[in-house]
């Protein structure tokens, strides 16, 4: 599919599309430091559990978790509400619980034990996730893309605590130079941080002596990565247009969907797929999701998509969203690609942002 006809692909079928949002969960999240989904690591436990419930009920509904306290912001489920609210696609949106600490009070998704069997162990460990569940997980997601409607443009979001040093710890298991150029929730990225577990996370599978990406998984990977390469490889095979709506970590399930492809495969995957995040991911002075695209691309020899939605916080009266103009919160839970799915239905970027501010002032006086 050409880049052009993935766009009218999106244009005329979002108001068939569908919303996968992904939760899962990794010890990595607990380490002093590394996340600032959530103020501490007892917080981050919530914070999946809680964006699930804001996603589908929205802001001021007497959730049942409320959201974990941030250093600053409020969390961009509240953008995703908004999007899918005034889209009318809330009905179109699913929620899977691949093993959290706390599961959501909402309707959702649990896979069996085998296969949310609990948060992904440190990615220091190398010992991250049991290959028997990287194979369950993979083997769920391939089985739901085979059966996916291609008239049924599919977006995939995820709420991962650590995820972003998941993602650097998968892409340069794969052997991509990420080192720097991965995002976080932090407002300055862990670099240092984040680099010293991946270290000692691949010193085990160098020891294997394995580059296979399931072998990756296994050792530094997290759950969300291993259903959604499952999931983009099958249903980009049976023609369906696939957004992946994040940053860092949506750039790490390319890559694992791409190198676990047919190399025959990759480049009819790669023309089937965009990956779409905020100006606060792409603007950011601290990482460069366009350069680690570039060399996805040229590891793999493809032409990664990246769209950058257009939605700003600048006029905002609540000071929550101007914290995203300040790098408090940049992306997440899908944020970034139903901003840009906003704009594929017509809409203004600037009706967007007022609708965020009216919907931050109810979010119970967090705003």
């Amino acid at each position: 599919m050409a880049p052009d006809r993935w766009r009218a692909a999106l244009q005329q079928g979002w108001p068939a599309s569908r919303t996968l949002l992904l939760l899962a969960a990794t010890d990595t999240a607990a380490v002093p430091g590394i996340s600032a989904a959530g103020a501490t690591p007892e917080a981050r436990l919530g914070t999946a559990a809680a964006d699930a419930e804001l996603l589908l009920q929205g802001p001021g509904a007497g959730r049942a978790h409320a959201l974990p306290p941030l250093p600053a912001g409020v969390s961009p489920a509240l953008i995703s509400h908004v999007v899918l609210r005034e889209l009318g696609l809330l009905e179109r949106t699913r929620v899977v619980d691949l093993g959290c600490a706390v599961a959501p009070s909402i309707p959702h998704l649990r896979l069996p034990a085998g296969e949310s069997a609990g948060p992904a162990r440190c990615l220091s460990t190398g010992l991250a996730l049991d290959p028997a569940r990287v194979a369950a997980l993979l083997q769920r997601g391939r089985s739901w893309g085979e059966r996916w409607n291609p008239a049924e443009p599919l977006l995939l979001a995820e709420c991962v605590p650590g995820g972003t040093t998941t993602a650097l710890a998968v892409l340069q298991g794969l052997g991509l130079e990420a080192a720097g150029l991965v995002s976080g929730s932090l407002r300055q990225p862990a670099h240092g941080l984040k680099a010293a577990l991946v270290r000692r996370g691949l010193a085990v599978v160098a020891a294997a002596g394995e580059a296979d990406p399931r072998a990756v998984l296994a050792a530094v990977g997290d759950p969300m990565q291993a259903l959604a390469a499952g999931l983009v490889g099958a249903a980009t095979a049976r023609g369906t247009p696939v957004l992946l709506a994040g940053g860092s970590q949506m750039a790490a399930v390319l890559a694992l969907a791409l190198a676990l492809a047919e190399p025959a495969r990759r480049q009819e995957l790669a023309s089937q797929v965009g990956l779409a995040t905020t100006a606060w991911v792409a603007e950011e002075p601290g990482s460069d999701l366009a350069l680690l695209l570039e060399r996805i691309g040229a590891h793999w020899q493809v032409r990664p998509r990246l769209e950058v939605a257009a939605l700003r916080f600048h006029g905002c009266g609540s000071a929550a969203l101007r914290d995203y103009e300040r790098g408090y919160v940049k992306e997440g839970v899908g944020a970034g690609g139903l901003a840009l799915l906003w704009e594929l239905a017509g809409r203004s970027p600037a009706v967007l942002a007022a609708a965020c501010d009216e919907a931050c002032r109810l979010e119970l006086g967090v705003c």
